[in-house]
């Protein structure tokens, strides 16, 4: 079966999303070069990125990490693929050093490879970001945990795909505001839904100390959470092709 390049990248969108990485690697190798097929000839720029990206996911799910870095320093992704192009680039890295070391990296050692290692401007936006999250991440998570300390595990998920985070970077960030917010609470202070200052993880994928008992808040629900969409095009082909 031969695909246009819409439904290409169309299937590497949602293989991507569902995380379907073994699916999405034999996919990938089934499709036939470029040459070979005129509907691959002149890809459009976002159908060139979303098998890019897929490309990325499927090296990094493999392991070739220098696969990885060669395709995220050679295209100009748009924002709406950073987030998860900065994750993979950060976690390589983490887990090359981690075997030549031969122990798991600490708070310090991922702050010295991002130094050493910083993203590059293919998959960066120029946002700053304070102590390791954006700030329109922290602010996303700020939000929410006004209305609602204890998210769930399906709500976890919904924060990590508007984020750009990964679920246990989200459950991490709770756990901390959650402890923090207690201290304070024990100082004599009083908790409110919006009061407390967050603390960031320790490092990516860091545990943190154990969250404290359920706090008892009268805030309304939390606000809806959006994700960033699929591109016009891919939204209205999608439906049958997996």
């Amino acid at each position: 079966m031969i695909f246009t390049a819409e439904q290409v990248a169309c299937v590497c969108e949602v293989l991507l999303q569902r995380g379907c990485m073994d699916r999405l690697a034999i996919f990938l190798h089934t499709l036939p070069s470029p040459p070979s097929c005129s509907s691959f000839s002149t890809p459009h720029p976002w159908e060139q990125e979303s098998m890019l990206k897929a490309k990325a996911a499927v090296a990094f799910h493999q392991g070739r990490f220098t696969d990885l870095y060669t395709m995220l320093e050679g295209f100009p992704f748009s924002t709406h693929s950073q987030p998860l192009l900065q994750q993979l680039w950060l976690q390589a890295h983490y887990m090359e050093a981690e075997r030549q070391r031969g122990r798991p990296l600490g708070a310090v050692g991922k702050y010295r490879l991002r130094r050493k290692f910083p993203l590059p401007h293919t998959i960066w936006d120029g946002e700053e970001t304070s102590y390791c999250f954006k700030e329109k991440s922290r602010s996303i998570l700020r939000e929410w945990y006004r209305h609602k300390p204890y998210p769930s595990t399906r709500e976890k998920r919904e924060l990590a795909a508007a984020t750009g985070l990964t679920t246990t970077q989200v459950s991490n960030w709770f756990k901390n505001r959650r402890q923090r917010d207690r201290a304070t609470d024990t100082d004599g202070f009083k908790v409110s839904c919006s009061g407390g200052t967050e603390i960031c993880p320790s490092s990516d994928l860091d545990s943190s100390p154990p969250g404290s008992p359920i706090l008892q808040h009268s805030c309304p629900a939390p606000p809806p959470l959006s994700h960033p969409p699929l591109p016009p095009t891919l939204r209205h082909m999608c439906g049958g092709l997996i």
